[in-house]
């Protein structure tokens, strides 16, 4: 016998168009339609298939439809906790965290819409919104659940004892360049070479080496006074980390040649190679050594709030997750 379906509209489309959606799961007020279900099946499916392949992604795409449903469900089901609780209220806006995607991915706008669209079939809203979400989802979790696993510091303090490797710092230097540019013809090269002459005088006569930096560097570092920052060994030159290690503070360095450069160093200062101290990454262990013990009590907290929630099941579980 045929089944009945039961047809809602959503009350923000009812304006907008009169298409009918079948629902197949009511999470309090919020509604899980076959559309909706379905393009984050396929969004699953397309991340396991980026990640994973043979029997490995067989398993994995066994129980895709219903991991699907039940992040969605458990979405909606935190979502209502966090506004209970107020967490919304210290998440970022979209409007935010739209910026930190472009400034730390050095997108555009309409680059950023076009790379969403084409790798999770979503629109830049969507995303967006769906971003906001995960994050007060987090933001709750962390308050409720993580936080409130106990890790001793004896616990974390063995642990940094048997891990040191995992805690070593690299020697590091920090230093300011003044680079001057051979040029591309015999009387540019020459000019570059009074040039330094001419610095390497005014070192000599105790001359600020950052003003020299900033008279006569033809590098973009110039505007920080030739300062690069800290760096770890193993990233530059040899001749330049060599010479900075063999600088004392504030100590100008022997002209280094390249093939296309004079370069002078001064050291600002150098860390050697060692151990974080625990007291520095102590938090980072804590927080480590919950993790595993967190994803039990997440798990309760997770059964707790659904048995909170009213969850209604309009086409059984069964054929949704069933489906193909």
């Amino acid at each position: 016998m045929r089944r009945t379906l039961l047809l809602l509209i959503a009350p923000a489309l009812v304006a907008q168009t009169t298409t009918i959606e079948e629902i197949l799961v009511v999470v309090n007020n919020h509604i899980i339609t076959r559309k909706a279900f379905q393009q984050s099946v396929e969004q699953q499916y397309s991340e396991l298939y980026r990640h994973f392949s043979g029997k490995e992604l067989d398993e994995k795409l066994k129980d895709a439809r219903e991991k699907t449903l039940t992040e969605m469900v458990d979405t909606f089901v935190l979502l209502d906790v966090a506004t209970e609780n107020n967490i919304q209220d210290n998440a970022p806006t979209e409007k935010e965290i739209l910026a930190d995607f472009l400034q730390r991915n050095s997108l555009s706008e309409s680059d950023m819409e076009k790379a969403v669209r084409a790798e999770l079939g979503l629109s830049l809203n969507e995303f967006l919104r769906m971003q906001r979400e995960s994050t007060i989802i987090q933001n709750l979790l962390w308050m409720e659940v993580f936080r409130k696993v106990p890790v001793e510091d004896q616990e974390a303090r063995l642990y940094y004892n048997e891990h040191q490797a995992e805690y070593k710092k690299p020697a590091r230097f920090r230093i300011r360049e003044l680079i001057i540019a051979k040029g591309a013809t015999p009387s540019e090269l020459q000019s570059a070479k009074e040039t330094l002459a001419i610095i390497q005088e005014e070192v000599a006569k105790g001359t600020s080496f950052e003003s020299l930096v900033t008279k006569y560097s033809t590098s973009p570092s110039k505007g920080t006074g030739g300062d690069i920052g800290w760096v770890d060994k193993g990233l530059l030159l040899q001749s330049i980390e060599d010479t900075a290690l063999s600088l004392k503070p504030d100590e100008v360095g022997n002209a280094i040649e390249t093939d296309k450069d004079y370069i002078l160093i001064q050291l600002i200062g150098s860390e050697q190679e060692g151990i974080l101290p625990f007291d520095t990454v102590k938090t980072q262990i804590i927080n480590k050594l919950r993790e595993p013990k967190a994803e039990n009590a997440r798990m309760h907290y997770l059964q707790a709030q659904r048995l909170r929630a009213n969850i209604r099941y309009i086409v059984p579980k069964e054929q949704i997750i069933g489906a193909g």
